[in-house]
């Protein structure tokens, strides 16, 4: 298959390097055209370096602008030239943790209007035309409410992108729609070779961490162990929110988990492409049976 086209939907900077780092950059590598839209600027954030503790949205609130710097950086180190912020830098703001004041704050993503938020990603959609789009599941992968949003949007873009009486431009229809996904049998590995190394970075039990998924939910094995420098490169520039220490990282509440350079999807709509072999268990896949695609463009045509 000739052009083909990535398009990503992310909450937050930091979320696409972390989950989905090591995907877009093979992807960019091996020529596709891979876009990447970010719902906020992830004013609500945590910060680690203490030096710039006074960015923090109780203080001087400049922390999403600051990010804006770090996620540019991280582009970059992806080799992703196409980034947009939807309906525009600032549009929607990050609406914090579940539960948070600032869920109910005018402008929250939390509390955008679906239609509307929906219609920005339309445009977008039209204009790139991906087969593919890849965003998180109805939980939003662990809850956080700007994820949750970025899912709901992204289903109900589809829908209206697809409609040929919906707003303006040509019509699309994308092929497949994927959710980023962890494996609890990659977790468990993971968490078991870090607490046999020497690592600054704490442990929790895997099952109290509050996201991943079985196994056999799993669909689509990406190996892009070959880009895992890049991926590195990328969580490294956003210095505010994530601590790398390789192969490990944390993020400001200091439990480690690995820099993963095989990465895990559900196939949410569309046709699976034909199962093969995958990347052995030590080397971060899922082992046997093979059943799982590895291209998330297998099968269209």
């Amino acid at each position: 298959m000739t052009d083909r086209r990535l398009l990503l939907v992310h909450a937050h900077p930091d979320d696409e390097s972390i989950g989905t780092g090591a995907t877009m950059a093979k992807y960019v590598a091996e020529g596709a055209h891979v876009t990447l839209v970010t719902c906020t600027l992830g004013e609500e954030g945590e910060i680690i370096p203490g030096d710039l503790a006074h960015l923090a949205a109780d203080r001087h609130d400049a922390l999403g602008p600051y990010r804006v710097g770090e996620l540019a950086a991280a582009c970059q180190a992806l080799g992703v030239d196409d980034h947009r912020f939807l309906g525009g830098q600032g549009r929607w703001r990050d609406s914090g943790m579940m539960g948070a004041a600032s869920n109910d704050r005018p402008g929250a993503f939390w509390q955008a209007d679906l239609d509307e938020a929906a219609g920005e990603l339309v445009k977008i959609i039209r204009e790139v035309r991906p087969q593919v789009l890849v965003t998180y599941d109805e939980n939003g992968f662990y809850g956080h409410p700007d994820h949750i949003q970025a899912h709901r949007v992204s289903r109900r873009a589809c829908e209206l992108a697809a409609d040929p009486g919906h707003g303006t431009g040509e019509p699309w229809r994308i092929a497949k729609f994927y959710h980023t996904a962890q494996a609890k049998s990659v977790m468990h590995r993971s968490t078991e070779a870090l607490r046999d190394s020497d690592v600054r970075f704490i442990t929790e039990n895997v099952d109290d961490l509050g996201f991943g998924c079985p196994d056999e939910v799993i669909t689509t094995e990406i190996d892009a162990r070959a880009w895992i420098g890049n991926k590195m490169e990328a969580m490294r520039a956003h210095a505010t929110q994530i601590m790398v220490d390789a192969p490990w990282f944390a993020l400001s509440n200091n439990i480690g988990q690995e820099v993963l350079g095989v990465e895990h999807y559900v196939l949410a709509a569309g046709v699976p492409g034909a199962p093969v072999p995958g990347p052995p268990v030590e080397s971060g896949g899922l082992g046997e049976p093979h059943t799982r695609e590895n291209d998330l463009f297998a099968g269209i045509h």
